[in-house]
C-alpha cells in the first residue's frame, strides 16, 4: 500500500517552500569527545534543521499546508494547538502566507516558545491538557472557519518534511542509514517517503524517549494508539497520540524504532555543545543519542544521517538540563 508523497511531488513541494525555508547545511561531524562514544569508522553527517526559520523543521510542513489553503481560506485564518515548535512555525507560515493565526497552547509551555509565537504575530489562547487543548482548536473551526494546522498528520505535513530527506540525499550522498527523532511521525514519515525512494537499502531508524513511546506502541499493537502517556524532558517528542496516516508510512518504509532514555539525551546534548557549541532541545539531541547507545554496534563503520530537528530552548533550561 503506497500512501507516501511521490518523489516528484516532494521535489515540487521544494520548489513551492524556498523562498520561506533555509536549505540547511548537512555537515560531515567533526567533533572529539563524541567520537570517544561512537564505533569505529562510523562516518556521521548531521542534518542541521535546527538552523531553520523557526528553530525547527516544523516550518516546512506548515509553509506548505499554507500554500495550499484557498484566498477565503487564508482570509479566515489558521489554527493549531501545540505546546512550542508547531505552533511557532504555524505563526511563522500564517505571517508569511498573509493570513492570521490562532494557536492553541498547553499551559505549562515554555514561557520562551509562547512569547515567540506572540512576535510572530500570533494570538494565544490557552488550554490545560491535550483534551481541551484539541476541543479549543475544533471550535475555532466550527466558529471562526479556521482551518487546522495538524501537528504531524496530513500529506502536505508530509511533502514538506520529506525535503528534509531530499535534502539530506542530495548533499551526503549515498547513506547506509538515517536516524530521526519521533514525536507523532510526521518527521519521519515525509523523511522516509523521501530517503526510500532515492535510496531503496538507505536503512530509515526512528528513536523515542522511553517516556514517550507511542511510534514503538502503535507498532507493537499494529494500529496507532489513540491516547499516550509522556513523561520525558524531550517534550517536542510528546505526542499525546498517533494517527492512521502517520503510522501507515512509519509501518511501510521505517526499518525500526530505537529508544533513549531522558538521562542520555541530557548527556548528549552537553556533547553537542561541548564538541559543536550548539544549544539545542532534548529532541535535537535524540538521533545522536540513538547512534551512541541503542544503534552503536548495529551501524558501527557505516555513513550515517543525523537529523538535528529543533533548538527552540531558552537558556534556563538547558543549564539546568545540563547541569549534571
Amino acid at each position: 500500500m503506497t500512501n507516501y508523497p511521490s518523489l516528484s511531488r516532494i521535489k515540487a513541494t521544494s520548489e513551492s517552500i524556498q523562498n520561506h525555508v533555509i536549505r540547511t547545511p548537512a555537515l560531515p561531524y567533526y567533533g572529539q569527545a563524541m567520537d570517544q562514544l561512537l564505533a569505529d569508522n562510523t562516518e556521521v553527517w548531521l542534518k542541521l534543521e535546527l538552523l531553520q526559520k523557526t528553530g525547527s523543521f516544523k516550518a516546512r510542513g506548515a509553509i506548505n499546508v499554507l500554500n495550499h489553503l484557498t484566498d477565503e481560506q487564508r482570509k479566515l485564518g489558521v489554527t493549531a494547538f501545540s505546546a512550542g515548535n508547531h505552533a511557532i512555525a504555524t505563526a511563522y507560515a500564517a505571517r508569511a502566507a498573509g493570513s492570521n493565526a490562532k494557536v492553541v497552547m498547553p499551559k505549562t509551555a515554555n514561557p520562551f516558545r509562547v512569547e515567540t509565537c506572540r512576535q510572530l504575530g500570533a494570538e494565544i489562547v490557552m488550554g490545560e491538557n491535550i483534551a481541551e487543548l484539541i476541543s479549543i482548536t475544533e471550535k475555532l473551526q466550527a466558529e471562526e472557519g479556521r482551518e487546522l494546522v495538524h501537528p504531524f498528520e496530513g500529506v502536505h505535513t508530509f511533502e514538506g518534511t520529506a525535503t528534509v530527506g531530499l535534502e539530506l540525499i542530495e548533499d551526503a550522498g549515498t547513506l547506509d542509514a538515517v536516524i530521526v527523532p519521533v514525536g507523532g511521525g510526521g518527521l519521519i514519515a515525509g523523511i522516509a517517503s523521501a530517503v526510500k525512494q532515492l535510496n531503496p537499502q538507505c536503512k530509515v531508524y526512528g528513536v523515542e524517549p522511553e517516556g514517550a513511546r507511542g511510534m514503538t506502541d502503535s507498532l507493537a499493537s499494529g494500529s496507532p494508539l489513540p491516547t499516550v502517556n509522556v513523561s520525558t524532558i524531550a517534550d517536542s517528542l510528546g505526542a499525546p497520540m498517533h494517527k492512521a496516516h502517520s503510522f501507515d508510512i512509519v509501518q511501510q518504509l521505517v526499518d525500526d524504532i530505537a529508544l533513549v532514555s531522558d538521562a542520555q539525551l541530557a548527556a548528549t546534548m552537553k556533547l553537542i555543545f561541548t564538541d559543536l557549541k550548539l544549544a539545542v532541545e532534548p529532541a535535537c539531541a535524540a538521533a545522536m543519542t540513538a547512534l551512541m547507545h541503542p544503534l552503536r554496534q548495529t551501524l558501527a563503520g557505516k555513513r550515517v544521517g543525523i537529523i538535528m530537528c529543533g533548538s527552540n530552548i531558552d537558556q534556563a533550561t538547558f543549564n539546568r538540563l545540563t547541569a549534571a
